[in-house]
Formats: structure tokens, C-alpha cells, sequence
């Protein structure tokens, strides 16, 4: 299984830490080892001292693949879910201000977080998926798969003509604007239209 994400997806979230607004999917990866497991619990990792969430709109790849067109590219996956990419912020700047790789601070291992799959035929509207993020029952995060830069297909497409998609591979999609810093003992809570996909509390 491969993890499979999209930065700098939404024009708001580029714009609010700086970073130019891509022309193409910007691709990174993270280990299996990154996969929090279900019932596991979540801390907050010793070498951080800014762990930022960031809510995403989850793909599960449900056919094996390689060089797909955009237009059948909706037949390789089959289910969404919301997660987080967690990030240590304060590590990620120091590593792009050495013009160094990112995955000390977005790989390392429980920091992907997702929610119960949801499949896609099931939604009434699969070209605006609705998602937001609750911390301590207050909202800090919401976003529309409308509003990406890049959909489910291009990005689909754009993965596999740099690698083979697989059965159970995960593709995170990109965050809406309004990352920010979690402590410990904060409740996260993710939500897919009106349904709650996930609820973790940083230890």
C-alpha cells in the first residue's frame, strides 16, 4: 500500500503559508508506517514542538493502474473518507529553508489519520464533497471538493504517469485553508457532509 499526497490543492491554503499557487499537482509520499491504525491511539510526537492539523478529503484506489487518462480515471478509485495529514510545522520550515526533502516533518510514522470509508455512489453529489474539521467542537477547518485546483481524476491521472496505482493505495487530496496548531488533549473530529468519519484526541 502506497500513500499518496497532494500539496497546496486549494489556492487559499497555498496563499495562507506563502507558497505559489502550482500548475500541477505538487506529489509527496508517505510510508505504510504512516497509517495511524484504527483503535490506536494518537501522541504527539517528542521531536515537534508545532504540530499542525491539516483535514483532507481521503480517495481509495480500487483498481491496479499506470498512464491513465483523466477520462477514465474516475474507474480507479471507489471510496472517500476525510483524514489528516499531520505535520510537524516547525520542521518542515527549517527543511524547506535548506532547500531539503520534507519527510522528516509529513512521514513519519501515525501521521496519516482517516475515517470510515464512505462509497462514492453513495454521495448525492460527487463533484462538491463537503468536509470540514472540528477541534474541541469548534470549527477550524471546511472545505468543497469543488473548489480544488486540481479533481479527483487529474490528480488520478497525474500520479499514475509517475507511478502505478494499486488496489488499497490512498491518495490525500489536499487541505482547505485554515491549518493550525493541536496540543495535547485536544479532540479532532472529522466530518464528511453531515457524518462524523473520525474523532481522535492527541495524547
Amino acid at each position: 500500500m502506497k500513500i499518496f499526497c497532494i500539496g497546496r490543492n486549494y489556492v487559499a491554503h497555498a496563499k495562507e503559508l506563502g507558497n505559489e499557487v502550482p500548475d500541477e499537482p505538487v506529489i509527496f509520499m508517505k510510508p505504510k508506517s504512516a497509517l495511524l491504525q484504527t483503535h490506536t491511539p494518537f501522541y504527539y510526537p517528542e521531536f515537534t514542538n508545532e504540530l499542525h492539523y491539516e483535514c483532507e478529503l481521503v480517495l481509495r484506489i480500487c483498481k491496479n493502474g499506470k498512464y491513465i487518462q483523466d477520462r477514465y480515471a474516475g474507474k480507479y478509485y471507489d471510496a472517500v473518507t476525510v483524514g489528516i495529514d499531520f505535520t510537524a510545522r516547525d520542521i518542515q520550515n527549517e527543511l524547506k529553508e535548506k532547500g531539503l526533502p520534507w519527510e522528516k516533518a509529513k512521514a513519519w510514522d501515525n501521521s496519516a489519520v482517516i475515517g470510515k470509508w464512505v462509497n462514492l455512489a453513495d454521495l448525492k453529489n460527487k463533484k462538491d464533497i463537503h468536509f470540514k474539521l472540528l477541534k474541541n467542537k469548534e470549527l477550524v477547518q471546511e472545505g468543497h471538493s469543488s473548489n480544488m485546483i486540481f479533481n479527483f481524476d487529474s490528480i488520478v491521472a497525474h500520479i499514475s504517469n509517475y507511478f502505478s496505482v494499486n488496489i488499497g493505495d490512498l491518495i490525500f487530496t489536499g487541505t482547505p485553508a485554515g491549518v493550525g496548531e493541536c496540543v495535547v488533549g485536544d479532540e479532532l473530529e472529522g466530518i464528511l457532509e453531515d457524518a462524523e468519519m473520525f474523532n481522535i484526541e492527541i495524547k
